[in-house]
């Protein structure tokens, strides 16, 4: 009985089983190995040819505006927050300003990137903010949850996972991912457990926080392709995030006790301006800073590399009716526009708004909260009339409150 034949690789002659992969030619095979090798010797001998080939397909081209440009862009989606929109629009500026600096003269100042975080209650804007900009940039833009993040080696995914992501929104070209931006959103879930030290493992919060350092920094990291955890056998890819912008953000519930606890809160004396403390005690995330977040439990070692830091007002009255109809992706104009493909125009008074408004401020979920309200209103509406020959519908004040009354989401309020 003949033996038989045992494949191998032409060049190097490693068997089939010592290679994860043997390309089959006409006479012959070729392991993954030689591939790279000889794809690195192209490299060497024709870096010309290297070059054109990544400059035609990367499309790395920055459009890059002014931070007032950028700001207006910014107001088109998100009412209000002043003070973020400027604070982002500088630092994304600079950002790449920064990268479009020419380098190689050694006499040249190198600027440090300003990684941001962003400090705001629930439904405030902080993830509209991150979209918005990376909406008007043409860089990939990635998001990511800071939740599902535990140290090395146990159940969960490694924080170098968050850069696969941003690999997959640009079809993994690596010099694209390079320039882009990874928003961290729940910043403030990977707090540590006291303001101690912990002897113990703190596997999804202080040791994720040490896993966050040298990718915030800026280094060389080896990220796994398709997620997860890294292990032995599969191909890592290389990033440099020297140049990835990183924005935090996250509500830090509870912070506002520690930042009254450290400005004076105590209206005594005859010239306390009442008008203006009170204003204070409103909005205390107007004053927070790094002390306040290393109370909170974020390690000073991440607060040095996000040096950038801003905050969100909380949402009132005025500001939730203006994000009900200004904005280009309003919810008022998504569900005008739903009925629309139904052939039916859709009207709201201005009293049902009023109403609208009045409920959201009570369950303090800012903006998402107005989206559960009115689809709570208009669930029985969109249910009914695509079956009717109706041309236009109204929304008034009694018809929002009935359906509003006897929803499970009001039923929810008076049970809490």
């Amino acid at each position: 009985m003949a033996k038989q034949q045992v494949l191998h690789c032409s060049f190097c002659g490693r068997r089939r089983d010592e290679v994860q992969i043997l390309i089959a030619g006409q006479d012959g095979h070729i392991c993954e190995n030689c591939v790279e090798h000889a794809q690195d010797i192209l490299k060497q001998e024709f870096p010309a040819l290297s070059e054109n080939k990544n400059s035609q397909t990367s499309n790395t081209k920055l459009v890059v505006r002014k931070p007032v440009e950028i700001k207006k862009f910014l107001d088109d989606y998100v009412i209000g927050q002043e003070d973020a929109k400027k604070v982002l629009a500088v630092a994304v500026y600079n950002h790449y300003k920064r990268l479009n600096q020419k380098a190689g003269n050694p006499s040249d100042v190198e600027i440090d990137k300003s990684n941001i975080i962003m400090v705001g209650e629930t439904g405030t804007g902080k993830t509209l903010l991150a979209k918005s900009i990376a909406r008007m940039l043409n860089v990939p833009f990635a998001i990511v949850d800071a939740t599902v993040f535990t140290e090395a080696g146990y159940v969960g995914e490694d924080v170098e996972s968050m850069l696969t992501r941003l690999l997959q929104t640009c079809n993994y070209d690596v010099a694209a991912a390079e320039r882009g931006i990874v928003f961290i959103d729940e910043i403030d879930k990977i707090a540590r457990r006291s303001d101690n030290p912990s002897i113990t493992r703190d596997v999804s919060g202080e040791g994720v926080q040490q896993g966050l350092l040298k990718l915030l920094e800026g280094s060389e990291v080896l990220v796994p392709p398709q997620g997860g955890r890294k292990h032995p056998e599969q191909k890592l890819i290389k990033i440099n995030t020297q140049n990835i912008l990183f924005i935090c953000g996250g509500a830090f519930d509870g912070i506002d006790k520690i930042i009254s606890r450290r400005i004076n809160t105590n209206a005594i004396g005859f010239n306390v301006n009442k008008d203006v403390h009170d204003n204070k005690l409103s909005n205390l995330i107007q004053f927070v800073n790094a002390v306040d977040m290393k109370a909170f439990g974020l390690i000073p070692e991440l607060l040095g590399r996000l040096p950038v830091i801003t905050y969100l007002n909380p949402l009132d009255a005025t500001t939730l009716r203006s994000i009900l109809t200004e904005p280009k992706n309003s919810l008022i104009k998504q569900f005008t526009r739903l009925f629309e493909l139904e052939g039916i125009s859709l009207l709201f008074e201005e009293e049902a708004l009023d109403f609208m408004v009045e409920k959201a401020l009570e369950f303090k979920l800012g903006a998402r909260g107005l989206r559960s309200i009115c689809e709570s209103i208009l669930t029985d509406a969109m249910f009914e009339l695509p079956s009717q020959k109706v041309k236009s519908f109204v929304v008034t004040k009694e018809y929002a409150s009935c359906k509003f009354n006897n929803s499970k989401l009001n039923m929810l309020k008076v049970a809490s």
